[in-house]
């Protein structure tokens, strides 16, 4: 049986500890408003290539910042 896995994120407590906005996060990766609080929210899961740019825009590791909540 395999089990249910659903990804999570610390996006939004890290992003705030970084003093940047959704709206200035979302300019420096190129995406808009919304997807950053989709991903947030834990709506929207990102794409390698854009959960690789936030890190490297939060100064993280990936799997600091996305991971897998059993």
């Amino acid at each position: 049986m395999i089990e249910k896995t659903e990804m999570r994120n610390n996006v939004k407590e890290l992003r705030k500890q970084a003093n940047l906005r959704q709206e200035d996060m979302a300019r420096l990766l190129g995406v808009t408003r919304q997807t950053i609080i989709a991903i947030e929210n834990n709506r929207y899961n990102p794409t390698l290539a854009l959960a690789m740019k936030i890190a490297r825009l939060l100064k993280r590791p990936v799997e600091e910042i996305f991971f897998l909540d059993f």
